[in-house]
């Protein structure tokens, strides 16, 4: 029987080397080096999860690299929360789910955010709202996520360096299946 992270590994396989949109790492690159981030701050295993399969709704649907040029936003965040939430807890799927809303809350309440952000992401970002107002500001602290979805963009804004070596996806395998165990109780 297919595990989760057999599941995670599959579509990592099909999909992880396209381009990361807009950005000179793939999907697979970008997605290791936010795990890494992650675990060299110290998260927890479900955080470090989250922050490795972030992106998987960019790689669960066909969606074009040029999306945003085109002035697609994909809502690869709504994509990934379906899916991670069926495999994961809130504590894995929320934190993915919440970090394109933590990039506009950090050009909120950060005057110095935007100047760090790509320029895929500043272009993506005005796909998806620009910064939050204060009373978007005010809802997305009501979440009890909100802290680990900030810390996860910060590291998904470090994480796009050409070749910056990192752990091996299978290096993931047992972490994957265990946060997925501890969903179902198993």
């Amino acid at each position: 029987m297919a595990t989760v992270a057999d599941e995670v590994l599959s579509i990592f396989a099909r999909r992880g080397e396209s381009a990361y949109y807009g950005e000179e790492v793939s999907q697979l690159e970008h997605a290791l080096q936010t795990a890494y981030c992650a675990q060299q701050e110290g998260a927890s295993e479900a955080l470090i999860v989250a922050a490795l399969v972030h992106d998987i709704g960019h790689l669960l649907e066909e969606i074009p690299e040029n999306s945003a040029d085109l002035g697609i936003d994909a809502k690869h965040e709504e994509i990934g929360r379906h899916w991670l939430s069926e495999r994961f807890g809130m504590d894995v799927a929320e934190p993915a789910h919440l970090h394109v809303s933590a990039k506009r809350y950090l050009c909120a309440t950060d005057r110095d955010y935007f100047a760090t952000l790509s320029a895929a992401s500043v272009q993506s970002l005005a796909l998806q709202g620009g910064a939050m107002t204060s009373a978007e500001v005010r809802e997305f602290e009501e979440n009890e996520f909100y802290r680990d979805a900030v810390a996860l963009r910060l590291w998904d804004d470090k994480a796009k360096i050409p070749g910056l070596p990192t752990p091996a996806l299978d290096s993931y395998r047992e972490m994957v299946n265990a946060v997925a165990a501890r969903r179902s109780g198993r």
